[in-house]
């Protein structure tokens, strides 16, 4: 008798979990890679409109910005915008050069590298985080992170001249 008790509780325990995580589910944005890629693409446009407020209506109320040209992070929509003030100054234009895209309940994830060209040609190569939360139905940015290549081609490619040629 004992056996049986366990066992029925065993299976109302699985039950239970198994009917939480179905409504758990069933609350999760469907979302796919192309969506989330072209998350960048509508982060971009923004930027092309040279208004910080529109760049910022991409980002959650509480988003982190870990800049590329900036030494202090961002937490709030002011500072966002207090960032891209400077930065859209520049007329910055991105793409992708490589990316890894993760999907889970109403987060993703889009890593990889990036390339901005700027007003005048200049070129910057960087490495990049967003991660998307899906909020009041939108997903916006919670987390971005930016950071310059730590290696440039010219000085690998110096180091490469200077340990093999000499």
């Amino acid at each position: 008798m004992k056996n049986t008790i366990k066992l029925s509780l065993t299976v109302l325990e699985t039950m239970a979990f198994s009917t939480s995580a179905m409504a758990f589910d069933a609350q999760c944005a469907s979302t796919d890679e192309a969506n989330v890629a072209s998350l960048f693409d509508r982060w971009n446009n923004s930027l092309k409109t040279h208004d910080s407020g529109k760049v910022v209506a991409n980002y959650t109320n509480d988003a982190v910005l870990l800049p590329t040209v900036s030494n202090k992070p961002r937490t709030n929509h002011t500072e966002i915008k207090d960032y891209f003030n400077s930065f859209l100054k520049k007329e910055p234009n991105g793409v992708i050069d490589r990316r890894i895209i993760k999907i889970g309940c109403n987060i993703a994830q889009d890593v990889g590298t990036y390339t901005f060209t700027f007003k005048g040609g200049k070129k910057v190569s960087a490495r990049y985080t967003y991660v998307y939360e899906y909020k009041d139905g939108n997903w916006l940015i919670a987390h971005h992170h930016s950071s310059d290549m730590p290696e440039k081609p010219s000085t690998i490619a110096g180091f490469l001249t200077t340990f093999f040629v000499n």
